[in-house]
């Protein structure tokens, strides 16, 4: 087994943890979230944890399995509204909340990534999320400072790495995996398949095995759906 290629998420995750760390995580909903890195976090039991992701899963799925054990203190995100017990300790004063528009916290995290402190955007211009944060004016338009993210650990979930750690996504399980990856100063990737070294084709990789520290195959994995919608059978078939 190559150095970096761990039997399993809590192998991947051992001595990275503690309490009051940040944590970037990949995924959109249920679509590509590091599944076994969550779980294999609600069982170390760390708590008071930051966590910037795009949402935080549904209730007692995803992160919102973090949620449910009280071990997030604070989420970064651009998304709730799936999520009741989320929206519960949050009115409760329970859970500090960071909204980010979805765009921003993609670049926030690529931005810190790239080493890019802050940046300035339009996005949030005179409303609330402008609130506390510098206005500039370039063009005669404002524009409102955003910090790049940089966490502690970034979990990912990819679908195809090699064995020293390029990484595939498939379809749009890129989403917030990919700026994720780049914005921790560590990063774990669950994967479907660990396949050997020159099988990935180099220009379709999505991130390159640089950003990949520890690495696990998570499989099987069964496919979550959060809302399942069906077509009423026509009459006659």
């Amino acid at each position: 087994m190559a150095q970096n290629i761990f039997p399993d998420a809590a192998a991947a995750l051992d001595g990275l943890l503690y309490d009051g760390m940040t944590i970037a995580a990949g995924g959109f909903g249920l679509c590509g979230i590091p599944e076994r890195l969550i779980d294999a976090i609600v069982a170390s039991g760390v708590k008071d944890l930051t966590i910037a992701s795009n949402n935080a899963g549904i209730d007692g799925e995803g992160l919102g399995k973090l949620l449910r054990t009280r071990q997030v203190k604070k989420m970064i995100s651009s998304y709730v509204g799936e999520n009741k017990e989320f929206e519960r300790q949050y009115l409760a004063g329970e859970l500090e909340v960071e909204f980010c528009p979805q765009g921003t916290l993609a670049e926030r995290m690529r931005a810190g990534g790239a080493g890019i402190p802050g940046f300035y955007t339009k996005t949030g211009v005179g409303t609330q999320v402008a609130e506390g944060k510098e206005v500039k004016e370039f063009d005669g338009e404002e524009y409102i400072l955003e910090r790049g993210i940089r966490a502690d650990l970034s979990i990912i979930k990819g679908w195809k790495a090699d064995e020293v750690g390029n990484l595939l996504f498939r379809k749009t399980a890129r989403n917030f995996n990919q700026p994720a990856a780049t914005c921790g100063k560590i990063c774990v990737a669950e994967v479907e398949e660990i396949v050997p070294v020159g099988s990935l084709d180099p220009d379709c990789i999505h991130v390159p095995s640089i950003y990949i520290k520890r690495l696990f195959n998570g499989s099987p994995y069964d496919k979550k759906i959060e809302f399942m919608t069906v077509r009423e059978r026509e009459a006659g078939r």
